[in-house]
């Protein structure tokens, strides 16, 4: 349930609102879902839009039922020039969420994963240029940086390689020195890390920052791109081959089964509640109005408190009451080790803090329903 806002009264992460019309693509999804909710109850106005891929909505009649009362759905392709352009009538900005996600099942998914991500992204660029539309929010990820942050004791910070098949089987998992083969020590990673994406999806969300970049010079446009780390919550997909690890876990002990963490449990991420991105994007739609006009800046999204996989498992299984998870020993080549966030730019430029804690939102997470 929403609760609105009058439209002079300050949000609750410290911008002033003002009542802006906001087209949100990939509307009616995990993350489109929740920032429509927030933009509703920060005042503003939403005209939603989304493909309802089936991949995603085993239930599109649910999935509509997501939307607040009054925000109307357009179900269409972003990649339908001419519904975006009707679409961005009358509109301020624009929040970017459409795309494919998760890793994909092979390789035989890039051609989907160009097409919903870069080719859509283009042409909701195109259209937002004709319609003179120059505020946009861009749901980027953490996997454009690969692997994150490392130290050397000897060599300082260093950019390991992809890590290698002989040692992933023998059970060495931690990524090593380029310089010497030492092992890492792993850190938070900022956005002016350089770009390293290991796979398709990765490779296609650079690929969105790039042409967004490029609009906002070529057109006066101004940019914030959001990089989600890995995101949790109530709606995450369970049970699609583009689930991520969460929902993994979640389905597992659904059906009674005891979560499989691969290599040693020991890999480092950043979990950040749902709810909490939704508010990211509806402080960022702020940041936007004073922005420099022609430019882009990147803001890691994540709780800033680092967790491993392993401690995810065991914290959703205790929360649902089911099996301890069973750490495998099994790796995928392209999976990074570690990358964690440093959200301290997103805290300091947009006055945004996470509300949700871990402990809580995985009782949150463990109390969805599933099936």
């Amino acid at each position: 349930m929403t609760v609105a806002r009058s439209l002079s009264e300050p949000s609750v992460y410290g911008h002033s609102v003002a009542g802006m019309r906001v087209l949100v693509t990939g509307a009616v999804g995990f993350i489109g879902s929740h920032i429509v909710e927030e933009l509703v109850a920060a005042g503003h106005e939403v005209v939603a839009l989304d493909v309802l891929l089936p991949a995603v909505h085993s239930d599109a009649g649910a999935a509509r039922m997501r939307l607040p009362p009054g925000v109307d759905l357009i179900e269409a392709d972003v990649r339908n020039e001419g519904t975006v352009r009707v679409a961005l009538a009358g509109v301020d900005a624009v929040c970017h969420q459409a795309a494919m996600v998760g890793l994909g099942v092979d390789m035989g998914d890039a051609p989907l994963y160009a097409g919903c991500n870069d080719l859509g992204t283009a042409v909701v660029l195109s259209a937002m240029a004709d319609a003179g539309v120059r505020r946009l929010v861009l749901a980027s990820s953490m996997v454009v940086y690969g692997e994150g942050r490392y130290d050397c004791r000897k060599h300082g910070a260093v950019s390991p390689g992809p890590r290698e098949q002989e040692d992933l089987a023998e059970g060495r998992f931690e990524p090593l020195c380029p310089h010497c083969r030492a092992v890492l020590t792993p850190g938070m990673v900022r956005e002016n890390a350089p770009f390293d994406p290991r796979n398709v999806y990765a490779a296609t969300k650079a690929a969105q920052e790039f042409l967004a970049s490029a609009w906002a010079r070529a057109v006066g446009g101004k940019v914030a791109a959001l990089r989600y780390h890995n995101v949790y919550g109530p709606r995450m997909p369970l049970d699609t081959p583009y689930a991520g690890v969460a929902a993994i876990f979640r389905s597992a002990l659904s059906m009674g089964r005891a979560p499989a963490v691969f290599e040693d449990g020991g890999q480092r991420r950043d979990f950040v509640h749902v709810r909490d991105v939704a508010a990211a994007n509806v402080a960022a739609l702020a940041w936007t109005a004073d922005a420099p006009v022609g430019g882009a800046r990147a803001f890691n999204v994540g709780s800033g408190t680092p967790r491993t996989v392993g401690e995810l498992a065991a914290g959703l299984a205790v929360a649902v009451g089911g099996p301890e998870p069973v750490v495998t020993g099994q790796f995928r080549l392209g999976d990074v080790r570690h990358v964690t966030a440093s959200s301290d730019r997103l805290r300091s430029e947009l006055d945004w803090r996470p509300r949700v804690g871990f402990a809580d939102g995985l009782r949150e997470f463990a109390a969805v329903s599933v099936g």
